[in-house]
């Protein structure tokens, strides 16, 4: 089973109209409009996208007809269209995608919590499986290291309990390895990397089958220790949220869902952290 997260994440679907119209080129576009633009090839929900090094955008997996789907297809900036890549090993909905340093794509989780994860070369538009989680998860984070290394930090599995471990990918390896756990399980949680590297980790699920209810709690991961710490909460108890690094070293964390005993409400209010 397919487990949809409450999130209001549009994916690149749904931007995209039927019947494949092309939009006038960017650079001649009106400033402050929007215009249609290709289509992708497959409708899908719950996706991922991620920005190539050549400035395509690689967006796979989601969600169509309730069944995870295993494609992926790429999309030109230039020519305004999206042309079918080679597809995953695994069907995945909610997982997680990071651009590594070497320019490939790691995908990890996701669907109905799964512990298998695929690289996606660009250069040869393929995927290659790769070490396997230590633990099944999907709806986790991933962040890419100041080192090179991936982070993967809590989620839920396919029975609906959040998780509370960590890991490590290691690109030079293809392995996970286990770091410190964090304080509380959670997902669909918000992580940032911050400028001295330290990973902040706020808000989530505490679970969603039995009792789900959000957190307010956020911590801290040090990657020189592979430990967690309780820093300041959030608040309001929030997932689903948003989370960006400001130009002055804050985080502003906004929108999200309180989401309590099955019952969702959604949230104007924003936070500011501040390292």
């Amino acid at each position: 089973m397919i487990r949809l997260r409450f999130s209001y994440i549009v994916p690149l679907a749904a931007l995209a109209l039927a019947g494949g119209t092309i939009a006038t080129p960017a650079s001649a576009a009106a400033s402050g409009t929007w215009a249609v633009t290709g289509s992708m090839n497959t409708a899908r929900f719950l996706d991922t996208a991620t920005i190539l090094p050549n400035g395509e955008v690689l967006a796979a997996g989601g969600a169509s007809g309730g069944t995870a789907l295993a494609s992926a297809e790429l999309y030109n900036p230039a020519a305004g269209t999206w042309a079918v890549t080679g597809g995953m090993h695994a069907g995945r909905v909610s997982q997680t995608a990071t651009l590594l340093s070497d320019g490939k794509v790691l995908v990890a989780g996701g669907g109905s919590a799964t512990s298998s994860a695929e690289l996606y070369n660009p250069a040869t538009g393929t995927w290659t499986v790769t070490g396997n989680l230590h633990t099944n998860r999907g709806g986790e984070t991933a962040t890419l290291l100041n080192n090179g290394e991936v982070l993967v930090a809590g989620g839920t599995t396919s029975t609906g309990s959040a998780v509370a471990s960590a890991e490590l990918y290691n690109p030079a390896t293809g392995k996970w390895a286990l770091t410190g756990s964090l304080s509380t399980a959670r997902d669909d949680h918000a992580a940032t990397l911050l400028p001295d590297g330290d990973v902040l980790v706020a808000g989530g699920l505490a679970g969603l089958n039995s009792n789900p209810s959000g957190t307010i709690s956020s911590i801290l991961y040090n990657p020189a220790t592979n430990s967690w710490t309780t820093t300041g909460a959030l608040t309001a108890a929030r997932d689903d949220q948003t989370a960006n690094l400001l130009k002055n070293g804050q985080v502003l964390v906004a929108g999200g869902g309180d989401f309590v005993k099955h019952a969702l409400t959604e949230l104007a209010s924003a936070n500011l952290y501040t390292p």
